[in-house]
């Protein structure tokens, strides 16, 4: 209502601007014309011949002259003066006070929206710092969304837009996107796993009795599936069973393929709950022979174990596997400098590789190192 009030203030003063010149043009029209002139002429003519300083010969003759000029200039100025001028200002006003508000509406109506509400001030923002430019994760997470609402039983919409939240850190929502896609889509392993870890991440990391109830349901899905089986593992740990936790995730490596990019995670996993002062990145075989072994004999074993497998890596450096477990051997032996040392030689051979880079600054943070 105050929108349309605003626009008929604007139509009037708009009108008002046309009608003014028009009201004025007429007032006043004949004043110092020659008329005028010749009428005053004649009244002075009339006082002077009263007062004496005219004879009346004389004024008698100046008096036809000016009337003369007279009837001369009032043709003139009739003839310059259209008759039509009234009929005109009249159509002029019309004009103004019906067409201004018809052209208006007509330009207005295809191309306005006055109930149209406004664009929230940060998607203005958003939009102003990026002229040009492809449409933001966020705005289109924000479309996906509104088609969601007008359509709630889309379960791709669901499916898709559920990874996209928890990349973004909006965990409460990936959990609600996860629950809707299993709703429409059906269960499947890696629906509940994923669902679990969204539960988990909204937690801090914790893997909650509910994040574990979803990862459980996905292992009986599905026995194999490494982001349940992993996740498990982590359960275990958090709850103090730390040897659970390894043999979960000992069989999970042992069915793992050579180039699985969850490996590395897995295994500074393992290494984290292997304990005790033997190296955690051996082997069982070795461990079990290693047992046999006095302490010197022992050590003596591991040290010449980590050294080749340094010389190894000075040798190739795109073995991620192998610098997560040399920094865990010099961790597990006490020589911290090493290990930070062997950390920086790893990200300078892994640099021009940003999976692997990846790959590397995940394990090294899970081993405290991701200074």
């Amino acid at each position: 209502m105050t929108l349309w009030f605003v626009f008929a203030l604007m139509t009037v003063a708009a009108i008002f601007a046309v009608l003014w010149p028009l009201g004025r043009g007429g007032r006043d029209q004949n004043q110092g014309s020659e008329v005028t002139v010749y009428k005053d002429q004649l009244a002075e003519i009339e006082h002077d011949l009263a007062a004496g300083l005219i004879a009346r010969p004389e004024a008698e003759a100046a008096r036809v002259e000016i009337s003369r000029r007279l009837l001369a200039a009032d043709s003139s100025e009739s003839a310059l003066v259209p008759t039509s001028n009234l009929k005109w200002r009249r159509g002029a006003a019309v004009l103004a006070l019906v067409g201004l508000p018809l052209v208006a509406a007509a330009i207005y109506v295809p191309l306005g929206s006055p109930a149209l509400h406004d664009f929230p001030l940060a998607q203005r923002e958003r939009e102003a710092a990026r002229p040009g430019m492809a449409q933001s994760l966020e705005n289109l997470v924000a479309q996906v969304q509104q088609h969601l609402e007008k359509n709630p039983n889309d379960g791709r919409g669901w499916n898709v837009l559920a990874p996209v939240l928890e990349r973004l850190g909006r965990f409460d929502e990936a959990v609600r996107a996860y629950r809707n896609s299993i709703t429409y889509n059906g269960e499947s392993a890696e629906r509940r796993s994923d669902l679990g870890e969204a539960i988990a991440a909204a937690a801090g990391g914790v893997v909650t009795a509910d994040a574990k109830t979803e990862f459980e349901r996905a292992h009986a899905l599905n026995a194999d599936d490494p982001k349940a089986n992993y996740f498990l593992g982590l359960a275990a740990e958090q709850d103090g069973r730390k040897d659970e936790a390894a043999n979960i995730w000992r069989a999970l490596l042992a069915k793992a393929p050579a180039d699985a990019p969850w490996r590395p995670l897995v295994q500074t996993s393992l290494a984290r709950v292997g304990g005790g002062g033997t190296m955690p990145a051996l082997s069982d075989e070795t461990i079990a022979a290693s047992k046999e072994m006095n302490d010197g004999d022992r050590n003596a074993m591991i040290r010449g174990m980590v050294e080749r497998l340094a010389t190894r890596l000075k040798q190739n450096g795109d073995d991620v596997d192998g610098w997560l477990r040399l920094v865990r051997a010099y961790l597990v032996m006490g020589d911290r400098d090493k290990a930070v040392g062997a950390s920086t030689d790893a990200r300078q051979a892994v640099a021009n590789n940003a999976e692997r880079l990846r790959q590397l600054n995940e394990g090294l943070k899970t081993l405290g190192l991701d200074g």
